[in-house]
Protein backbone atom coordinates (compact mmCIF):
# COMPACT_ATOMS: atom_id res chain seq x y z
CA UNK A 1 0.00 0.00 0.00
CA UNK A 2 1.15 3.58 -1.19
CA UNK A 3 2.41 4.81 2.32
CA UNK A 4 1.40 9.19 2.16
CA UNK A 5 3.35 11.72 4.11
CA UNK A 6 2.80 12.58 7.75
CA UNK A 7 2.31 16.09 9.13
CA UNK A 8 5.55 18.14 9.88
CA UNK A 9 7.11 15.95 7.54
CA UNK A 10 9.84 18.25 5.34
CA UNK A 11 10.50 17.91 1.88
CA UNK A 12 13.83 19.32 0.70
CA UNK A 13 14.87 21.36 3.95
CA UNK A 14 12.00 23.42 2.95
CA UNK A 15 8.27 22.19 2.47
CA UNK A 16 6.68 21.07 6.23
CA UNK A 17 3.64 18.62 5.19
CA UNK A 18 0.25 19.96 7.25
CA UNK A 19 -1.91 17.83 5.74
CA UNK A 20 -3.15 15.48 2.82
CA UNK A 21 -5.21 17.13 0.44
CA UNK A 22 -6.13 14.44 -1.65
CA UNK A 23 -5.07 11.41 -2.55
CA UNK A 24 -5.45 8.95 -6.23
CA UNK A 25 -4.21 5.77 -7.74
CA UNK A 26 -1.22 8.07 -9.29
CA UNK A 27 0.05 9.96 -6.43
CA UNK A 28 -1.30 12.87 -3.43
CA UNK A 29 -1.69 16.51 -2.74
CA UNK A 30 -0.51 17.79 0.08
CA UNK A 31 -1.44 21.29 1.98
CA UNK A 32 2.58 22.37 3.11
CA UNK A 33 4.17 25.30 5.13
CA UNK A 34 6.99 27.22 3.13
CA UNK A 35 9.82 27.47 5.88
CA UNK A 36 11.67 30.04 3.67
CA UNK A 37 9.04 32.44 3.05
CA UNK A 38 7.04 33.10 6.33
CA UNK A 39 3.33 32.92 6.46
CA UNK A 40 3.82 31.44 3.05
CA UNK A 41 1.47 28.12 2.04
CA UNK A 42 1.85 25.77 -1.02
CA UNK A 43 -0.05 22.73 -2.48
CA UNK A 44 2.72 20.02 -3.07
CA UNK A 45 1.52 17.24 -5.85
CA UNK A 46 3.32 13.84 -5.25
CA UNK A 47 3.64 11.98 -8.60
CA UNK A 48 4.35 8.19 -8.20
CA UNK A 49 5.82 5.99 -10.70
CA UNK A 50 3.66 3.44 -12.85
CA UNK A 51 3.77 0.46 -10.28
CA UNK A 52 5.97 -2.61 -12.48
CA UNK A 53 7.70 0.22 -14.73
CA UNK A 54 10.97 -0.83 -16.08
CA UNK A 55 14.14 0.94 -15.25
CA UNK A 56 14.06 2.44 -18.35
CA UNK A 57 10.61 3.14 -18.39
CA UNK A 58 11.10 5.00 -15.01
CA UNK A 59 13.93 6.81 -16.50
CA UNK A 60 11.46 8.13 -19.32
CA UNK A 61 9.19 8.76 -17.02
CA UNK A 62 10.98 11.08 -14.79
CA UNK A 63 12.32 13.05 -17.62
CA UNK A 64 9.17 13.27 -18.79
CA UNK A 65 8.31 14.94 -15.68
CA UNK A 66 10.65 17.22 -15.64
CA UNK A 67 9.94 18.56 -19.22
CA UNK A 68 6.00 19.43 -18.27
CA UNK A 69 7.12 20.66 -15.08
CA UNK A 70 9.73 23.22 -16.59
CA UNK A 71 7.05 23.96 -18.78
CA UNK A 72 3.94 24.62 -16.19
CA UNK A 73 6.55 26.59 -14.24
CA UNK A 74 6.83 29.42 -16.86
CA UNK A 75 2.95 29.63 -17.31
CA UNK A 76 1.33 32.98 -15.54
CA UNK A 77 -2.13 33.87 -15.45
CA UNK A 78 -4.60 34.40 -12.94
CA UNK A 79 -6.92 31.55 -13.36
CA UNK A 80 -4.18 29.03 -13.04
CA UNK A 81 -2.01 28.29 -9.87
CA UNK A 82 1.50 29.42 -10.33
CA UNK A 83 4.08 26.51 -10.21
CA UNK A 84 6.95 27.45 -8.36
CA UNK A 85 9.28 24.45 -7.54
CA UNK A 86 9.91 20.96 -8.75
CA UNK A 87 12.07 17.97 -7.21
CA UNK A 88 12.55 15.01 -7.20
CA UNK A 89 13.17 12.53 -3.52
CA UNK A 90 13.43 8.32 -3.99
CA UNK A 91 11.27 7.53 -6.59
CA UNK A 92 8.77 10.10 -6.46
CA UNK A 93 8.38 13.46 -8.11
CA UNK A 94 7.15 16.47 -6.67
CA UNK A 95 4.96 19.70 -7.80
CA UNK A 96 5.13 22.84 -5.80
CA UNK A 97 2.40 24.89 -6.66
CA UNK A 98 0.44 28.22 -4.95
CA UNK A 99 -1.89 26.83 -2.35
CA UNK A 100 -5.38 28.12 -3.25
CA UNK A 101 -7.75 28.95 -0.48
CA UNK A 102 -11.52 28.63 -0.98
CA UNK A 103 -13.93 25.75 -1.54
CA UNK A 104 -14.17 23.46 -4.85
CA UNK A 105 -17.27 23.82 -7.10
CA UNK A 106 -18.29 20.25 -6.51
CA UNK A 107 -18.64 21.35 -3.12
CA UNK A 108 -21.09 24.04 -3.82
CA UNK A 109 -23.07 22.31 -6.41
CA UNK A 110 -23.64 20.12 -4.05
CA UNK A 111 -24.72 22.05 -1.43
CA UNK A 112 -27.14 23.39 -3.79
CA UNK A 113 -28.30 19.68 -4.78
CA UNK A 114 -29.13 19.48 -0.88
CA UNK A 115 -31.38 22.58 -0.72
CA UNK A 116 -33.28 21.43 -3.86
CA UNK A 117 -32.09 24.40 -5.95
CA UNK A 118 -30.17 24.66 -9.48
CA UNK A 119 -26.80 27.20 -9.44
CA UNK A 120 -27.41 30.37 -10.87
CA UNK A 121 -26.82 30.55 -14.68
CA UNK A 122 -25.28 33.63 -14.54
CA UNK A 123 -22.46 33.09 -11.91
CA UNK A 124 -22.04 29.62 -13.45
CA UNK A 125 -21.18 31.73 -16.99
CA UNK A 126 -18.99 34.25 -14.76
CA UNK A 127 -17.04 30.64 -13.72
CA UNK A 128 -16.77 29.69 -17.69
CA UNK A 129 -15.78 32.62 -18.89
CA UNK A 130 -12.77 32.96 -16.30
CA UNK A 131 -11.94 28.93 -16.92
CA UNK A 132 -11.90 29.43 -20.74
CA UNK A 133 -9.73 32.44 -20.73
CA UNK A 134 -7.35 29.63 -18.83
CA UNK A 135 -7.86 26.92 -21.47
CA UNK A 136 -6.90 29.62 -23.95
CA UNK A 137 -3.87 30.59 -22.60
CA UNK A 138 -2.58 27.17 -22.23
CA UNK A 139 -3.70 25.93 -25.55
CA UNK A 140 -2.15 29.06 -26.79
CA UNK A 141 1.78 28.22 -25.82
CA UNK A 142 4.29 26.70 -27.78
CA UNK A 143 3.75 23.74 -27.57
CA UNK A 144 0.18 24.20 -26.72
CA UNK A 145 -0.97 22.42 -23.48
CA UNK A 146 -4.00 20.47 -22.55
CA UNK A 147 -5.22 19.98 -19.04
CA UNK A 148 -7.65 16.87 -19.73
CA UNK A 149 -8.62 16.77 -16.11
CA UNK A 150 -11.32 19.45 -16.01
CA UNK A 151 -14.31 18.79 -13.49
CA UNK A 152 -16.16 20.87 -10.86
CA UNK A 153 -13.39 18.82 -8.31
CA UNK A 154 -10.49 20.41 -9.70
CA UNK A 155 -11.72 24.01 -10.01
CA UNK A 156 -11.89 26.12 -6.55
CA UNK A 157 -13.98 29.37 -5.87
CA UNK A 158 -11.63 32.02 -3.84
CA UNK A 159 -12.78 34.28 -1.51
CA UNK A 160 -12.28 37.26 -4.06
CA UNK A 161 -14.56 35.53 -6.26
CA UNK A 162 -12.20 34.28 -8.89
CA UNK A 163 -12.27 30.94 -9.83
CA UNK A 164 -8.82 28.77 -10.52
CA UNK A 165 -8.20 25.57 -12.54
CA UNK A 166 -6.13 23.79 -9.60
CA UNK A 167 -4.79 20.55 -10.74
CA UNK A 168 -2.42 19.45 -13.34
CA UNK A 169 -2.55 16.18 -12.99
CA UNK A 170 -3.12 15.24 -16.49
CA UNK A 171 -1.50 17.99 -18.27
CA UNK A 172 -0.17 17.02 -21.89
CA UNK A 173 2.51 18.90 -24.04
CA UNK A 174 1.25 18.66 -27.81
CA UNK A 175 4.39 17.99 -29.40
CA UNK A 176 4.01 17.44 -33.53
CA UNK A 177 5.38 13.78 -34.36
CA UNK A 178 6.18 12.54 -30.93
CA UNK A 179 4.78 9.19 -30.74
CA UNK A 180 6.10 7.87 -27.58
CA UNK A 181 3.52 6.68 -24.54
CA UNK A 182 5.16 8.24 -21.36
CA UNK A 183 2.60 9.01 -18.24
CA UNK A 184 3.81 10.92 -16.13
CA UNK A 185 1.43 13.51 -14.94
CA UNK A 186 -1.23 11.93 -17.10
CA UNK A 187 -3.63 9.61 -15.83
CA UNK A 188 -7.07 8.91 -16.28
CA UNK A 189 -9.90 11.81 -16.35
CA UNK A 190 -13.16 10.93 -14.40
CA UNK A 191 -15.34 9.29 -16.96
CA UNK A 192 -18.60 12.05 -16.84
CA UNK A 193 -16.01 14.45 -18.23
CA UNK A 194 -13.44 12.56 -20.18
CA UNK A 195 -14.28 12.33 -24.23
CA UNK A 196 -14.09 9.66 -25.86
CA UNK A 197 -10.85 9.50 -27.55
CA UNK A 198 -8.94 10.09 -24.91
CA UNK A 199 -10.13 6.74 -23.07
CA UNK A 200 -6.98 5.41 -25.11
CA UNK A 201 -5.10 7.44 -22.83
CA UNK A 202 -1.66 8.81 -24.50
CA UNK A 203 -2.23 6.39 -27.14
CA UNK A 204 -5.19 7.96 -28.53
CA UNK A 205 -5.73 11.28 -30.20
CA UNK A 206 -6.58 14.32 -27.99
CA UNK A 207 -6.27 18.21 -28.81
CA UNK A 208 -7.83 21.11 -27.78
CA UNK A 209 -11.51 19.73 -28.34
CA UNK A 210 -10.72 17.33 -25.78
CA UNK A 211 -10.63 20.22 -23.31
CA UNK A 212 -13.70 21.73 -24.22
CA UNK A 213 -15.78 18.38 -24.09
CA UNK A 214 -14.40 17.98 -20.43
CA UNK A 215 -15.40 22.22 -20.18
CA UNK A 216 -18.78 21.49 -21.23
CA UNK A 217 -19.36 18.62 -19.58
CA UNK A 218 -18.21 20.37 -15.61
CA UNK A 219 -20.80 23.04 -16.90
CA UNK A 220 -23.67 20.90 -17.71
CA UNK A 221 -23.53 19.10 -14.55
CA UNK A 222 -23.17 22.81 -12.64
CA UNK A 223 -25.75 24.11 -14.32
CA UNK A 224 -28.12 20.58 -14.26
CA UNK A 225 -27.35 19.60 -10.91
CA UNK A 226 -26.75 15.87 -12.64
CA UNK A 227 -23.61 14.73 -14.53
CA UNK A 228 -23.89 13.80 -18.28
CA UNK A 229 -23.93 9.95 -18.85
CA UNK A 230 -19.85 9.21 -19.78
CA UNK A 231 -18.70 8.92 -23.28
CA UNK A 232 -19.03 4.73 -23.50
CA UNK A 233 -22.78 4.86 -22.45
CA UNK A 234 -23.14 7.74 -24.62
CA UNK A 235 -22.01 5.79 -27.85
CA UNK A 236 -23.71 2.53 -26.80
CA UNK A 237 -27.05 3.90 -26.18
CA UNK A 238 -27.33 7.50 -28.57
CA UNK A 239 -29.86 9.85 -27.36
CA UNK A 240 -28.90 9.06 -23.56
CA UNK A 241 -27.93 12.23 -23.13
CA UNK A 242 -30.69 14.15 -21.57
CA UNK A 243 -31.04 17.95 -22.72
CA UNK A 244 -29.80 20.58 -20.37
CA UNK A 245 -33.42 22.41 -20.37
CA UNK A 246 -34.74 19.25 -19.84
CA UNK A 247 -32.85 19.17 -16.15
CA UNK A 248 -33.53 23.13 -15.09
CA UNK A 249 -36.19 24.23 -17.78
CA UNK A 250 -34.76 28.00 -16.42
CA UNK A 251 -31.20 27.55 -18.25
CA UNK A 252 -31.36 29.98 -21.92
CA UNK A 253 -31.79 28.00 -25.01
CA UNK A 254 -28.58 29.89 -26.06
CA UNK A 255 -26.58 28.20 -22.98
CA UNK A 256 -28.27 24.98 -23.90
CA UNK A 257 -27.19 24.66 -27.13
CA UNK A 258 -23.32 25.70 -26.83
CA UNK A 259 -23.44 23.01 -23.61
CA UNK A 260 -25.18 20.47 -26.51
CA UNK A 261 -22.37 21.36 -29.17
CA UNK A 262 -19.54 20.94 -26.60
CA UNK A 263 -20.05 17.40 -25.22
CA UNK A 264 -20.41 16.38 -29.10
CA UNK A 265 -19.56 12.59 -29.46
CA UNK A 266 -17.44 13.13 -32.34
CA UNK A 267 -14.43 16.18 -32.04
CA UNK A 268 -15.19 17.97 -35.38
CA UNK A 269 -18.78 18.48 -34.26
CA UNK A 270 -17.50 20.59 -31.54
CA UNK A 271 -16.39 24.25 -31.16
CA UNK A 272 -12.96 23.73 -32.94
CA UNK A 273 -11.05 26.18 -29.86
CA UNK A 274 -12.52 27.80 -26.78
CA UNK A 275 -12.15 31.38 -28.08
CA UNK A 276 -15.36 29.57 -30.52
CA UNK A 277 -17.21 27.71 -27.33
CA UNK A 278 -16.70 31.06 -25.36
CA UNK A 279 -18.42 33.15 -28.18
CA UNK A 280 -21.41 30.60 -28.70
CA UNK A 281 -21.60 30.37 -25.01
CA UNK A 282 -21.81 34.11 -23.71
CA UNK A 283 -22.35 36.50 -26.83
CA UNK A 284 -25.16 38.72 -26.82
CA UNK A 285 -27.85 38.62 -29.47
CA UNK A 286 -30.33 40.83 -29.57
CA UNK A 287 -32.53 38.10 -31.59
CA UNK A 288 -35.29 36.53 -29.88
CA UNK A 289 -34.51 33.69 -27.81
CA UNK A 290 -35.63 30.58 -29.53
CA UNK A 291 -35.94 32.49 -32.63
CA UNK A 292 -31.99 32.48 -33.41
CA UNK A 293 -30.43 31.20 -36.20
CA UNK A 294 -29.63 27.56 -36.40
CA UNK A 295 -26.22 26.30 -36.07
CA UNK A 296 -25.10 22.29 -36.75
CA UNK A 297 -25.79 21.18 -33.31
CA UNK A 298 -29.24 23.00 -33.49
CA UNK A 299 -30.11 21.02 -36.32
CA UNK A 300 -29.30 17.57 -35.11
CA UNK A 301 -30.90 18.57 -31.97
CA UNK A 302 -34.70 19.68 -33.87
CA UNK A 303 -33.94 16.21 -36.17
CA UNK A 304 -33.95 13.80 -33.05
CA UNK A 305 -37.00 15.87 -31.19
CA UNK A 306 -38.86 15.49 -34.67
CA UNK A 307 -38.19 11.95 -35.14
CA UNK A 308 -38.74 11.05 -31.42
CA UNK A 309 -42.10 12.95 -31.40
CA UNK A 310 -42.98 12.09 -35.30
CA UNK A 311 -46.26 10.04 -33.90
CA UNK A 312 -47.23 13.16 -32.21
CA UNK A 313 -46.74 15.82 -34.40
CA UNK A 314 -48.70 13.45 -36.92
CA UNK A 315 -51.67 13.76 -35.02
CA UNK A 316 -51.43 17.41 -34.35
CA UNK A 317 -50.96 18.03 -37.92
CA UNK A 318 -54.08 15.32 -38.80
CA UNK A 319 -56.13 17.33 -36.02
CA UNK A 320 -55.70 20.89 -37.63
CA UNK A 321 -56.11 19.63 -40.65
CA UNK A 322 -59.88 18.29 -39.43
CA UNK A 323 -60.54 22.24 -37.51
CA UNK A 324 -59.78 23.93 -40.65
CA UNK A 325 -62.00 21.77 -42.99
CA UNK A 326 -64.87 21.78 -40.20
CA UNK A 327 -64.68 25.63 -39.50
CA UNK A 328 -64.66 26.19 -43.61
CA UNK A 329 -67.56 23.70 -44.10
CA UNK A 330 -69.68 24.93 -41.20
CA UNK A 331 -69.88 28.76 -42.20
CA UNK A 332 -73.84 29.66 -42.84
CA UNK A 333 -74.86 30.16 -46.53
CA UNK A 334 -75.74 33.96 -47.58
CA UNK A 335 -79.62 34.19 -47.85
CA UNK A 336 -81.39 35.80 -50.63
CA UNK A 337 -82.85 39.27 -49.93
CA UNK A 338 -86.56 38.98 -49.00
CA UNK A 339 -88.89 40.47 -52.03
CA UNK A 340 -89.53 44.13 -51.97
CA UNK A 341 -93.48 44.33 -52.48
CA UNK A 342 -94.10 47.20 -54.98
CA UNK A 343 -96.90 50.06 -53.95
CA UNK A 344 -100.11 49.76 -54.70
CA UNK A 345 -100.91 51.03 -58.49
CA UNK A 346 -96.97 50.44 -59.53
CA UNK A 347 -97.00 46.88 -61.41
CA UNK A 348 -93.20 45.93 -60.61
CA UNK A 349 -90.48 47.23 -63.01
CA UNK A 350 -93.36 49.79 -64.39
CA UNK A 351 -94.40 52.89 -62.69
CA UNK A 352 -98.23 53.88 -62.85
CA UNK A 353 -98.98 56.97 -64.59
CA UNK A 354 -99.81 59.78 -62.82
CA UNK A 355 -103.87 60.45 -62.85
CA UNK A 356 -104.63 63.22 -65.33
CA UNK A 357 -107.02 66.32 -64.77
CA UNK A 358 -110.53 65.62 -65.20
Amino acid sequence: MDQTLMPGTILRDRYKIIELVGQGGMGAIYKAEDLRLAGRYCAIKEVRPEPRASSSMLAQAREQFYREASTLARLDHPNLPKVSDYFSEGDYDYLVMDFVPGRELKEIMDEARRQDRFLDEKEVLTWADQLCQALEYLHGQDPPVLHRDIKPSNIRLTPAGAVKLVDFGLVKLLVPDDTRTITVLQGRGTVQYTPLEQYGGDTGHTDARSDIYSLGATLYHLLTGQPPPDAKQRFLEPGSLPSPRSLNPNLSFQTERALLRAVEMHPDQRPGSVAEFRAELLSQSSAVPGLLSLSAADERMWATALRENRTLITIALTLLVVALVVTLFSRPLPTTPPAVTPPPGQVEGIASPSPGPR
